[in-house]
């Protein structure tokens, strides 16, 4: 294995770890992408538009995806094809969750409630009754997708799931009718999470506070994340909670994180400032100016915020909201926002091992993402699914707080080695690891 246990995986008495969230910041695909591979699109027959396809393995919480779709508007039109490969159903059920939520229309929810509720699902062990009532809500939803897939493309036709088994289908449909369950001891998850801190702490369990006070101060804050301050952290790792945006109770398991069985500037403020800019631009189609900031904001003065760049192609920042919708006919509008020229599928668990045996997947993808806990199914047949000069994007391990400075570099060089061995050459020399978030390659040239 790449990645150790730990860090911001949730191990159940089980022992099973499941990667509920990344080890890096999202990224905006189309921005990563290498201009070598963009001039290597082929056009999309349907719409004679170019076609970027996209290979993501392991992303686990859906960030790079949404971020992709949320900042498209700001390049030329391309249409989007995500195929997105994990290793555990649970995690395609809270990527279809997420997904879902970002595209609910205004009218059913407005951007302060979507975001907040965003930030709970995605971050907190303990969630508000009315969250948790969502999520009910949503499951019912979701266990008519998988059981019925004609009435999935009416409601969310953006989501492909014909690529899952039917057994993988069914497996879904258990994980949802867990979430709908409204029975909160059937998930006892503040034990849970303790059993979680026991068993990784092990004898250091008794000195947690030292314990985390030294994984934040030597760690994190010292390879770069510096808003996250002393309280917020020790929070979430004695409880889970990482988000308290609203005033209210806690107290509801959050039963998304099951498996199939921030003051002014924190990073709390951080974190709702960047999915509140996300979901406008998702609806609005114009990046996100925040209302009241002060001066020193304003100026951008010591504040971590999401990077905002000027549109890259103006006359699609004017898009009008109603284009999203598509139909210009008398047919029934789907029930979620519908981007244009989006398409994301699901694939089946595993599917790395067998993907290039399959002729609709040969050489077709422009770009491949790789997390690091997956990077055990990097093959060097990944070569034969890359379109000419395809980019090759690997999540470095620089904020897994298991890693020392040593392990970070092996762990570079590993990657270097197999990228190569798959015909991927670094874009740009090998730099100082410990500044690296995600190391990019280029496909070899055949030529």
């Amino acid at each position: 294995m790449y990645v150790k246990e730990g860090g911001c995986l949730l191990c159940m008495e089980s022992g099973h770890c499941e990667r509920w969230w990344g080890f890096s910041p999202a990224l905006d695909l189309q921005m990563k992408c290498l201009s070598s591979s963009m001039e290597n699109l082929s056009v999309s027959k349907e719409h004679a538009i170019p076609e970027l396809n996209l290979l993501l393995v392991g992303c686990g919480d859906g960030r790079h995806l949404l971020k992709t779709i949320c900042q498209a508007h700001r390049w030329p039109q391309r249409r989007l094809n995500f195929y997105v490969v994990e290793d555990s159903l649970a995690l395609l059920g809270r990527q279809m969750l997420f997904l879902a939520l970002a595209l609910e229309r205004p009218e059913q929810m407005g951007l302060q409630e979507k975001s907040e509720l965003f930030l709970e699902l995605f971050g907190n062990s303990l969630v508000r009754s009315q969250t948790a009532a969502y999520l009910q809500e949503k499951a019912d939803l979701f266990i008519r997708y998988v059981t019925d897939l004609e009435f999935q493309q009416r409601s969310l036709p953006m989501l492909d799931l014909s690529a899952l088994k039917f057994k993988e289908r069914d497996l879904l449909e258990v994980i949802f009718k867990f979430w709908r369950n409204p029975d909160p001891y059937i998930f006892p998850m503040e034990r849970l999470w303790d059993s979680r801190s026991r068993q990784y702490l092990g004898s250091r369990y008794d000195f947690r506070r030292g314990a985390f006070d030294w994984d934040l101060c030597m760690k994190i804050h010292e390879r770069g994340a510096s808003t996250i301050g002393h309280q917020q952290y020790y929070r979430w790792r004695e409880s889970g909670v990482a988000f308290e945006i609203r005033e209210g109770i806690y107290d509801v398991p959050n039963k998304s994180l099951a498996i199939e069985w921030h003051l002014k500037s924190t990073a709390q403020d951080i974190s709702h400032y960047n999915v509140t800019a996300l979901f406008h631009e998702l609806v609005a189609q114009k990046l996100y100016t925040p209302r009241g900031l002060t001066e020193a904001e304003e100026k951008g003065e010591d504040r971590a915020t999401l990077q905002e760049a000027e549109p890259r192609h103006p006359g699609r920042a004017s898009q009008k909201e109603g284009e999203h919708r598509g139909s210009a006919t008398g047919e029934e509008e789907p029930d979620f926002l519908c981007p244009k020229y989006v398409k994301i599928h699901f694939l089946s668990l595993g599917s790395m091992t067998e993907l290039h045996h399959k002729a609709e997947y040969q050489n077709l993808f422009n770009l491949v993402y790789f997390s690091s806990s997956m990077m055990y199914d990097f093959k060097p047949e990944l070569k034969l699914l890359s379109a000419p000069r395809a980019t090759l994007i690997v999540e470095g391990v620089k904020f897994l707080v298991d890693y020392n400075k040593d392990e970070i570099k092996n762990f570079a060089d590993r990657v270097t080695k197999e990228a190569k061995d798959a015909s991927f050459l670094p874009f740009r020399p090998p730099s100082d690891t410990k500044k690296n978030l995600f190391m990019v390659f280029e496909l070899e040239d055949k030529q």
